[in-house]
């Protein structure tokens, strides 16, 4: 039996979007936020760069405020709020083994809300509604590998 609301499932990007890095930066700097790293990403991470857990989370890593009194492992970024992995002249420094957040974009559930929210960000990101067609069964992997992100975490070791 067919839905009685036959619409109701359809998504804005039904027929796909487009979307190709042009490697600008904008999402990796500019302005201030967060890569928040699951345990696999920091897994491929700190072999990536062949170095122990411990010095990458040293030399790479923060640990910032979350919810519940907690705190999560994030990326660092420099005083102009670009990635640590950022290189001018080079892109992401660890581009094979970047993490989930970072190659799941654009494809992020908050960017995928709707379209007015999608043509938004088109603002801040060149690639955005340009290049390689996603179809939707593309984005909806990504967005789910998004979705899926469980970030490193640890209670507030101020006690909070």
């Amino acid at each position: 039996m067919g839905s009685l609301f036959p619409f109701e499932n359809d998504m804005f990007y039904d027929e796909g979007l487009r979307f190709s890095c042009n490697r600008c930066s904008a999402c990796c700097g500019k302005s201030p936020g967060f890569v928040y790293l699951s345990r696999a990403d920091l897994t491929k991470l700190y072999q990536y760069f062949k170095v122990s857990e411990e010095e990458f989370v040293s030399v790479y890593c923060r640990w910032v405020q979350y919810y519940g009194g907690s705190e999560v492992l994030c990326l660092k970024e420099k005083t102009n709020y670009d990635c640590i992995l950022w290189k001018d002249g080079c892109g992401c420094t660890a581009y094979e083994s970047r993490p989930v957040q970072c190659s799941t974009y654009p494809f992020w559930s908050w960017m995928l809300k709707d379209e007015d929210s999608w043509n938004e960000c088109e603002k801040d990101c060149p690639g955005l509604n340009h290049g390689k067609l996603w179809t939707q069964e593309e984005i909806e992997e990504q967005k789910a590998l998004y979705d899926g992100i469980v970030p490193i975490y640890r209670k507030n070791s101020s006690g909070a």
